[in-house]
């Protein structure tokens, strides 16, 4: 909690700035809790990323089957204070040095955003440092403009496919803080499905999660037994046929009953699971590329042509999603061959403080800043910015 004379301190929107404190090189310090890995970062406003810090929770989380939200809280509590040093150790500065504080305000696990929520808060007011709350998937969205090359970074209006374990969404980016949602899921995302399917089939959580583990299996089968043929694929629905909007608990649901018809897990052998594991991310796949089109279709008829798609997320590093995306969207034969497709790099798709630092830089820059009291946002819609 801050004391009250921190919180006078705080009125006005942070008046405390130093002359120099909107140099070009910017740095900022930002923080990431909203779900189960402890991260922190230092970024310029020359697109330098000084450190990139993340602490993962998996061993924590592997214990217990998955992410577990008191157990995700105790782990950042015990791992922020060392993400925070090694952050600025490796930035090679001291938090004088720092010029702005970020944190994600949302949306994510309340007790989890909380950490960091309370950490920058607290800092921001102790050392009077500028303070800004950055929307999760608003920071996911924009990864690719710290990213890309400056000859090749996306243009607004883009489109984004946003997919992780919490959100499976296509937005139409007009800005830096201006995003229409145009499709997103009406049960469960594509992440969740994904871990749900890799639970199923008796697979380790692994280093990256469930998620990741579902694509190693599917990749390291296809070397063991070969390419599937469409007939050896289990059969599949396709959720919601022609419109914008994702299903997953549907595709989940049926390589459950599969799953169950066949007696239990216990029953199939190594590469009767494999064929289960292709089928469901085929599908969960082909789904994604089936609504970017429609969602391109819908810009184009709505005299928005954009020329950029950038996917992001931690889905995002999925190595089959991205060839198939690839194929059907930029192949000299495809409808949309001319469109530019932006992954972030694989170690900035999962969750991570840079993407915060970044998201939040174009408001440092202008004095958008926020109140030391300001909340986090368990659920805040990006469109809601």
């Amino acid at each position: 909690m801050l004391s009250r004379a921190a919180l006078r301190c705080a009125r006005g929107n942070v008046l405390h700035l130093k002359s120099n404190s909107y140099a070009r090189n910017f740095a900022v310090l930002a923080l990431e809790s909203s779900a189960d890995d402890t991260c922190a970062a230092v970024v310029t406003s020359e697109r330098e990323i000084l450190s990139n810090v993340v602490i993962s929770q998996n061993e924590l989380h592997a214990s217990v089957g998955g992410i577990n939200p008191y157990v995700a809280i105790q782990g950042h509590q015990k791992n922020m204070p060392v993400a925070l040093r090694r952050a600025l150790d490796e930035a090679k500065l001291e938090m004088g040095q720092v010029d702005g504080i970020a944190f994600t305000r949302g949306p994510g696990i309340g007790g989890c955003l909380s950490v960091s929520s309370n950490a920058a808060k607290n800092m921001a007011a102790a050392l009077r440092k500028p303070l800004v709350g950055v929307h999760h998937m608003q920071a996911h969205a924009l990864t690719p403009l710290l990213t890309s090359p400056k000859e090749s970074l996306p243009q607004f209006p883009f489109l984004t496919l946003l997919v992780s374990g919490g959100h499976t969404m296509i937005v139409l980016a007009k800005s830096v803080k201006s995003f229409q949602i145009l499709a997103t899921t009406v049960d469960e995302s594509i992440g969740r499905a994904f871990d749900k399917v890799a639970r199923m089939l008796g697979l380790e959580w692994g280093t990256k999660g469930y998620g990741a583990a579902l694509e190693a299996f599917c990749a390291s089968g296809m070397e063991k037994f070969g390419e599937l043929s469409p007939q050896d694929l289990l059969r599949m629905p396709s959720p919601m046929p022609g419109v914008l909007g994702f299903s997953y608990s549907g595709p989940h649901s049926n390589i459950e009953r599969h799953v169950h018809s066949q007696g239990g897990i216990e029953y199939l052998d190594e590469k009767a699971r494999w064929r289960l594991a292709v089928s469901f991310q085929k599908a969960a796949v082909s789904q994604l590329e089936e609504k970017v089109e429609l969602g391109l279709k819908w810009c184009y008829r709505n005299n928005l042509p954009v020329k950029d798609l950038v996917v992001s997320g931690g889905v995002a590093s999925n190595q089959y999603l991205q060839k198939r995306l690839h194929e059907r969207l930029c192949s000299d034969n495809a409808e949309y061959s001319s469109m530019q497709l932006s992954f972030p790099p694989l170690h900035l798709c999962r969750d991570n403080a840079a993407m915060i630092a970044w998201a939040s830089m174009h408001r440092f820059l202008v004095k958008d800043l926020d109140d030391y009291s300001i909340e986090h946002r368990a659920k805040w819609s990006i469109e809601d910015l």
